[in-house]
């Protein structure tokens, strides 16, 4: 088994027909299947729990896609304003809005079934609150990654089935998805968004068995579902926080957790309440009153006086505070480290057009940074400090620890 191996989840669905390609090749373009638009699909509004109850059974199909449409008020949680579930003959448009938020029947019937979804990192989040549980699911922007083709929904099925979705569709993405009646034109749209979704996973999965690549889409799929699921709202993680001093991290700090309080106690998303940018600006130079915080956030939507005044006392109280030393990140990189960092990239992506994947998803660069700093002794420690799947490190390892070693 590779190095850091581990079994992957069954996804249950049947095995791919091979296409003929050798593994590891690329695969010769395949005539499209073409088509002028969206499937005439039959999509239903669900609005109570009896509706959805009834209409369930409609969906008679052992692969079915999903998607979630949240809310584009600027709400804490971000929560679902609709749960779209079907295949190419009929599209259930279930109102989470009008049913509580809470839709557990949808995830008894989904567990009986293959789930797929296209970039599941951002409906994970929705689907947990809303009571969807699923242990598992496809994704066809992860198996996309793995093939190296376009991420994007309306690309991939341009390209690989021939399907045109809507011309229209950032007017829809910035559409209020809690406006009732759902006007004809957004429904449909959100239905096609699911009712390829099941033909296109079948035909990504060709693409990746013919190239011998199904096992690293599983390792992916997993690794995202698992580290979505665990990933937590860190002070910390605030871009632009690496230049402050640890003096500077306590007013940060401070600012962090008082906006956290303030957008879950009003239901806002924190940025409608105080940037980044901003946190990171008033913990390097703090505002002098309420008047000139709300000035140095460089957005129309200033914060209220409220929320100013509250965040001026959380910046007095980072001021006043024991400064925060980072931990584990003391380390500090000189010449000759960056030199190494600089190798490595090349090495990896030397690979990464190699197997025609983009080098950021093959390895991200700032990944290379924790064996640097580890100063390891073989490739087998080297790679013990790379936050990679076993695939990744069977491709890079030996590449990677050459251009390590060449630098001295």
């Amino acid at each position: 088994m590779p190095r850091g191996a581990r079994e992957s989840r069954s996804d249950g669905l049947p095995p791919p027909r091979r296409l003929g390609s050798p593994a590891g090749g690329h695969e010769p373009a395949r005539p499209l299947r073409r088509r002028t638009g969206s499937l005439a699909v039959r999509h239903r509004l669900i609005h109570d729990h009896d509706d959805l109850v009834a209409a369930l059974p409609d969906i008679d199909a052992e692969v079915v896609g999903l998607d979630v449409e949240r809310s584009t008020k600027p709400r804490y949680d971000n929560p679902a304003a609709l749960v779209q579930v079907g295949t190419a003959e009929v599209v259930l448009l279930i109102d989470t809005h009008e049913l509580g938020g809470h839709v557990p029947i949808l995830g008894d019937f989904l567990a009986e079934r293959i789930v797929v979804l296209h970039a599941g990192t951002n409906d994970i989040p929705s689907l947990d609150e809303a009571d969807v549980d699923l242990d598992t699911f496809e994704d066809t922007a992860v198996a996309a990654a793995v093939l190296g083709l376009p991420l994007g929904l309306d690309n991939l099925l341009q390209e690989l089935l021939g399907v045109a979705l809507s011309p229209d569709k950032d007017r829809f993405q910035r559409a209020d998805w809690e406006r009732r009646p759902l006007p004809d034109d957004m429904a449909a749209y959100a239905a096609g968004d699911v009712e390829h979704l099941p033909a296109l996973i079948m035909d990504l999965r060709e693409r990746l068995a013919d190239l011998g690549r199904l096992d690293w889409y599983r390792q992916e799929r997993d690794h995202m579902i698992d580290s979505t699921r665990a990933s937590t709202r860190a002070w910390e993680d605030t871009r632009g926080s690496g230049r402050l001093g640890d003096a500077q991290r306590s007013v940060l700090r401070a600012l962090w957790i008082r906006r956290e309080h303030l957008a879950k106690r009003d239901d806002l998303a924190p940025q409608r309440v105080l940037r980044d940018e901003t946190l990171v600006d008033l913990a390097g130079s703090p505002a002098v009153d309420v008047d000139d915080l709300s000035r140095r956030n460089k957005r129309r939507n200033q914060p209220t006086r409220g929320h100013a005044v509250e965040l001026l006392e959380a910046q007095g109280e980072g001021l006043a505070a024991q400064p925060q030393a980072r931990t584990g990140a003391s380390r500090r990189f000189d010449r000759a480290d960056r030199d190494r960092h600089a190798a490595m990239r090349n090495a990896r992506s030397a690979v990464a057009d190699e197997m025609g994947l983009d080098a950021g998803f093959l390895c991200p660069g700032r990944t290379l940074w924790a064996p640097i700093a580890a100063e390891p002794a073989d490739v087998d420690e080297l790679v013990a400090h790379l936050d990679l799947r076993p695939w990744q490190c069977d491709l890079l390892a030996d590449m990677l620890w050459e251009a390590y070693t060449s630098v001295e």
